[in-house]
């Protein structure tokens, strides 16, 4: 059975996933702060090991793909959405 918790919070929440060019922990730490502080960013990850670097994203449906892309360019990286 699934917790009504989960189910509430579940509606609210998007995963937007991204090919980058972050390619090592030090970029990572290059775009951590901007993304840890985004209040509405719940959790995010890099995985270095894949050929697009997939950046992935569980957001509050009020963050756009565009958003987090402007976000993340800004920093001087490459980011599009993968689909």
């Amino acid at each position: 059975m699934i917790s009504p918790f989960y189910l509430k919070h579940k509606t609210r929440i998007n995963i937007h996933v991204f090919k980058t060019n972050i390619e090592t922990e030090l970029d990572m730490n290059n775009i951590q702060f901007l993304l840890d502080s985004n209040p509405k960013i719940i959790q995010w990850s890099v995985d270095l090991e894949d050929i697009d670097r997939v950046l992935r994203i569980e957001a509050s449906k009020y963050l756009s793909e565009k958003d987090i892309i402007d976000m993340v360019k800004s920093k001087g990286f490459y980011c599009e959405e993968l689909e």
